[in-house]
């Protein structure tokens, strides 16, 4: 079985990050080890969250799994909780990664236009060291923005988008995929770029009005784990616009839904029949 490491904060209340990505990668039919940054009360959107740095843990987790020689087939980054944490991170990659360990990293720490809360104005120069280091970049909008110091803007036009992409793997990012893209108001979705080979691509869905923290976390686990099961960038950054969309569905459906998190439990079941499918191992 393929083995993949997800390595951002977990919350103890709320969708999102670890919580999402080990149930979604482990439905995905790879294992998924997980290197907790930091402890939160709840995800950022509540008021007054508290937060445990776990930076600390870092070195003897990685000591040990070296000392074991546990191996990975891909390691996934998202929510970093510091800019010194941004160093330790880059650190326990460079300590367990081998030739041929993928790293997809998720810069999570912005969207509509600003930073999430506790973060400084300069967080995202710490984070793009992390995104230079990527096989595969995953950053939003406002996150390419400030990534590369481009001035933010609400409507976005396909030559926009391709600048972006480029900014941001000018940066060393291999491969990168712009979320949150759309180009017309009825589509959403994520425009991907290859560094090596120039070339661009889109995978879009219908548009829903609503919109649901841990999105994002459900895209990025479903785009690790879809890469170490063998499927292209494009085929994976399609299953996970179709899969966000569905969890998006499943939230507007009941009545009852929690507003802190979109209910990806309902939809795991239907992912886990299109892996099912997928032969490539």
């Amino acid at each position: 079985m393929k083995r993949v490491v997800s390595i951002q904060d977990i919350s103890c209340l709320g969708r999102c990050s670890l919580t999402v990505a080990l149930p979604v990668i482990s439905a995905m039919g790879v294992e998924c080890a997980i290197v907790p940054t930091a402890v939160l009360s709840t995800h950022t959107a509540f008021p007054g969250f508290t937060c445990k740095d776990l930076t600390d843990q870092l070195p003897p987790i990685a000591r040990h799994w070296r000392s074991q020689n546990v191996a990975f087939d891909a390691i996934s980054t998202g929510y970093i909780a510091s800019a010194p944490q941004t160093r330790q991170v880059l650190d326990f990659v460079a300590a367990i990664r081998r030739p041929g360990t993928l790293l997809v990293v998720d810069p999570a720490m912005a969207d509509h236009g600003k930073l999430y809360a506790g973060f400084d104005d300069d967080f995202p120069q710490a984070m793009a060291q992390v995104v230079a280091q990527a096989d595969v970049a995953l950053p939003n909008i406002t996150e390419a923005c400030l990534l590369t110091g481009t001035p933010y803007r609400e409507e976005m036009d396909e030559p926009f988008a391709r600048e972006l992409l480029r900014r941001v793997a000018s940066l060393g990012a291999k491969k990168v995929v712009l979320t949150g893209a759309s180009f017309s108001p009825d589509k959403l979705g994520a425009m991907g770029y290859d560094s090596d080979t120039g070339a661009y691509f889109t995978c879009l869905g219908p548009r829903h009005p609503a919109s649901f923290h841990g999105t994002g976390d459900i895209f990025a686990a479903v785009v690790t784990g879809g890469l170490v099961r063998g499927m292209t960038l494009k085929q994976t950054v399609q299953l996970a616009v179709d899969f966000t969309l569905d969890c998006i569905r499943a939230t507007e459906r009941d009545p009852a839904a929690g507003w802190y998190g979109v209910e990806f439990e309902k939809a795991l079941p239907a992912l886990i029949r299109r892996m099912d499918t997928w032969k490539t191992e």
